[in-house]
């Protein structure tokens, strides 16, 4: 079900709001599920990669961290938390 959905949220089968396309993925499609407090987090790393820009530091929430640190490359939250459908080039 997991990529299926996400494939249908980023193709705005549910929702053509991008905030709830990620919200509902996060919640959806993750055990346990992703807390939406990452939504912002995860749209700046989509943002960043569409513009080719992989290594960008995305700041990450309070009380979130990626191996110790406040930021992480905007490729690791796309991996990490299976953004891919958002992504305009699959090849990062």
């Amino acid at each position: 079900m997991g990529s299926t959905m996400a494939a249908e949220l980023a193709q705005g089968v549910f929702t053509d709001d991008l905030n709830s396309q990620i919200a509902m993925h996060l919640t959806s499609n993750h055990y346990p599920p992703v807390p939406v407090i990452m939504v912002q987090a995860c749209i700046e790393a989509i943002e960043a990669c569409n513009e080719e820009d992989y290594q960008r530091r995305i700041e990450l929430p309070e009380g979130c961290s990626w191996r110790g640190e406040s930021s992480a490359p905007a490729s690791a939250i796309v991996e990490g938390h299976h953004l891919h459908e958002w992504i305009d080039e699959q090849d990062y």
